[in-house]
């Protein structure tokens, strides 16, 4: 007989599969409720950074990706997704309901596209320059629902000016101490389940070797790929029409597509909201782009270093402690 709604087993194994999306800080910034083989979504505001995110919007981009990230979970289980975005507008933290239905078939593309959700991981050393790009470049920008966000890519002669952005987000914080107490918090060496652990980061050497890129704690020395001079990789902007809620969603579902498609491509990513957190920065980025449109998001994409020290997989908090079955 076949089964008209997924039980609580396959459910729980694709939310442990979803939930590797990345997040600002890997705050892991959801909650989750399932009920009679639906699910609903929720942005927790308890693990909104403040100083950085006093809007949540990262927060919702962040929780946007672990919802795209649910779809391909389940896609790869054999169950087709429905999405409800906002379903109580008095309540704009349930961010989605989702029901499901058996899908007639799994193709290979679903099954790589969930196995790349494992395989995806922040990497924030410089990078090689991607090969192949004016070929990627179109599959890319296919995977992208326009109405959702839409995709810049900086060209070589604007890097300078973005670059720019990017010291001035900084230059501007330096005396923010409540900022910087907030980014050692969520860098701490003692984080066990959320957080972005010291493997994770690069040295101050690898750091300076990239233009663009968020300046975190320095918390070890050694150079793990001396053959990267500079960072030579494509930025891509994803921005979207408004500032809302639903625009910073339906920007972390497009976020989702493009990190998953560059992971199956070879490609290394680096996500950067830096530059969209400091008003002044922002505006740079916008004007590189078109200036109607509102960044969101910033991404790193090239060919990663050749090395046996990979950066590791950040950890993730337990499946108890962010689903609730009701």
């Amino acid at each position: 007989m076949t089964e008209t709604i997924p039980d609580a087993a396959v459910l729980k194994n694709a939310l442990l599969l979803a939930c590797h999306a990345p997040s600002v800080y890997n705050s892991q910034p959801w909650r989750w409720m399932a009920q009679g083989g639906i699910l609903d979504l929720f942005v927790d505001p308890r693990r909104i950074a403040p100083r950085s995110d006093p809007s949540g919007r990262e927060a919702i981009i962040s929780c946007g990706c672990v919802l795209d990230h649910l779809h391909i979970a389940m896609a790869a289980a054999g169950w087709d997704a429905h999405v409800d975005r906002f379903p109580k507008p008095n309540n704009l933290d349930h961010l989605a309901t989702i029901d499901f239905s058996p899908a007639g078939s799994i193709t290979s593309a679903q099954c790589d596209r969930a196995d790349a959700i494992l395989q995806r991981a922040t990497d924030r050393r410089p990078f090689a320059a991607p090969t192949h790009w004016d070929r990627f470049e179109p599959l890319l920008r296919a995977t992208i629902d326009d109405s959702a966000a839409m995709l810049d890519v900086i060209s070589d002669d604007d890097r300078p000016r973005l670059a720019e952005a990017s010291q001035l987000s900084e230059s501007l914080r330096r005396d923010d101490a409540t900022f910087h107490a907030e980014l050692r918090w969520w860098t701490s060496p003692s984080a066990l389940s959320d957080g972005i652990p010291p493997s994770a980061l690069v040295s101050e050497a690898e750091g300076q070797r990239v233009d663009v890129g968020r300046a975190f704690p320095i918390r070890h020395r050694h150079m793990r790929q001396a053959g990267i001079e500079q960072d030579h990789s494509k930025i891509l902007v994803l921005s979207t029409v408004e500032d809302t809620r639903t625009d910073a969603l339906g920007c972390g579902e497009a976020l989702s597509a493009v990190l998953l498609e560059c992971t199956m491509a070879g490609m290394a990513t680096c996500t950067l909201t830096h530059m969209t957190e400091v008003d002044a920065s922002r505006e740079i980025v916008r004007g590189l782009i078109d200036k109607g449109r509102m960044p969101q998001v910033l991404l790193r994409v090239g060919t990663p270093p050749e090395s046996d020290s990979y950066p590791p997989a950040t950890p993730r908090r337990a499946l108890a402690d962010v689903l609730q079955f009701c």
